[in-house]
């Protein structure tokens, strides 16, 4: 499906609805999505669930596969018929997914597992990507963050339906989880439920009960038509642009907007129609 083999499409018209809740983890990069990903596996798998693992890494910039740093910290998980673990490279894709992560999440909730983690690449601005595709959005930050919290992207604080603050056994940790949930309180009118805002220390195991209590909570009280309408719609959407820019070579567009530079003839509304 991620190499477009033949047929994949048909494959993905004939799925049945898969049940499985998705969850997205997503924030800065070294807030320790990866260590925290390891610790709910094992509250799930501890809870009888069977759990699929999409992790989307960084591209290597020769052959645009997956660079598997992050994917030793679950190497643990490799044997246990329970879990499936597959990395994803960007391939250049913005918004921290591969360009066939909603496809692949489908495949595994089709599957039969219980409940499916998305954990992105951590590149930051761009990442609310990952609320057209999660049930459930995670934002991992650390107390080091500081001042930074006033600053956080925008999207990044409006995506959340949890965050956490990982690493919390660090100085000014209590301060900056008061600070975040006033920052917070203005949005809570927005949502059916309070933001949770929690903290962990994944490296000792610790909040991850409490982590993995807040996503079954979410998921079993947001059934609603509403919100999962726009979440729906949103994938269809993303799916569809994709389809329309797959023609689009992005070199031979370069090529062609230098050659309407050196000649004086570039317009910027009049080359983007062409491919319209």
């Amino acid at each position: 499906m991620e190499n477009e083999q033949n047929g994949f499409e048909q494959l993905l018209s004939q799925l049945p609805q898969g049940s499985a809740g998705v969850t997205g983890i997503t924030g800065p990069p070294g807030a320790g999505k990866s260590t925290l990903v390891d610790g709910l596996i094992e509250e799930m798998i501890n809870d009888g669930k069977k759990i699929a693992v999409i992790c989307i890494d960084p591209s290597s910039p020769f052959n645009m596969g997956a660079l598997l740093g992050d994917r030793v910290r679950m190497s643990s998980w490799y044997t246990n018929k329970n879990v499936f673990i597959r990395s994803l490279a960007t391939r250049g894709a913005m918004g921290g997914l591969n360009p066939k992560t909603i496809e692949v999440t489908e495949l595994v909730k089709a599957a039969g597992f219980d409940h499916v983690i998305v954990e992105t690449v951590g590149v930051g601005q761009s990442e609310v990507d990952i609320v057209g595709l999660a049930d459930t959005t995670v934002v991992v930050v650390v107390p080091e963050a500081g001042d930074e919290v006033q600053t956080m992207k925008a999207g990044l604080m409006e995506i959340a339906d949890v965050f956490v603050v990982n690493k919390s056994d660090r100085p000014g940790a209590d301060a900056y989880v008061k600070n975040l949930r006033q920052m917070l309180a203005p949005a809570f009118h927005s949502h059916q439920q309070e933001i949770p805002v929690l903290k962990t220390v994944a490296q000792e195991k610790k909040g991850l009960k409490e982590l993995y209590n807040a996503i079954c909570n979410h998921q079993k009280n947001s059934d609603n038509y509403e919100k999962r309408s726009w979440l729906l719609t949103e994938r269809i959407l993303q799916l569809v642009q994709k389809e329309r820019m797959k023609n689009i070579d992005r070199m031979k567009l370069k090529q062609q907007v230098e050659a309407e530079l050196k000649s004086g003839s570039f317009n910027l509304y009049r080359t983007a129609t062409y491919y319209l």
